[in-house]
């Protein structure tokens, strides 16, 4: 993996963390499962861990620097563009899961309904 690509993972797992954790911890839902969570928080920590000149080129480096992937309860998940993005993304997410699907069970790895797939497409637009 070169450079670049090593740097937008970080950024995108680290939006991932800091979105998923407001939205669990700050605003009381959820979205994704806690299996995809952890998966998401595992890599994250071994891409910093891995690559630590890179991670600390990218954006949100001083809250993770100590982060050791266990929780996001004490990350920056009450700034104002992070709230931000959680509310737009819990908005998306309550106009595009049905009503019988439980958001927090959605997989982001198994096989997916077109729903599901529509979900996480305008989620990942919202982000980047």
């Amino acid at each position: 993996m070169q450079s670049v690509e090593i740097a937008q993972l970080i950024q995108q797992r680290r939006l991932q963390m800091l979105i998923h954790s407001c939205i669990y911890y700050h605003l009381n839902r959820n979205i994704i499962s806690d299996r995809q969570w952890d998966k998401w928080a595992r890599e994250l920590a071994e891409l910093q861990r891995k690559y630590p000149e890179i991670s600390k080129k990218v954006i949100w480096y001083e809250a993770f620097k100590d982060w050791d992937a266990s929780t996001g309860a004490f990350l920056p998940i009450t700034d104002e563009w992070v709230v931000s993005k959680a509310q737009y993304i819990l908005k998306i997410c309550e106009k595009s899961i049905p009503q019988n699907v439980d958001a927090g069970q959605v997989d982001f790895e198994a096989k997916q309904t077109k729903t599901t797939k529509k979900v996480q497409k305008s989620v990942r637009k919202a982000l980047f």
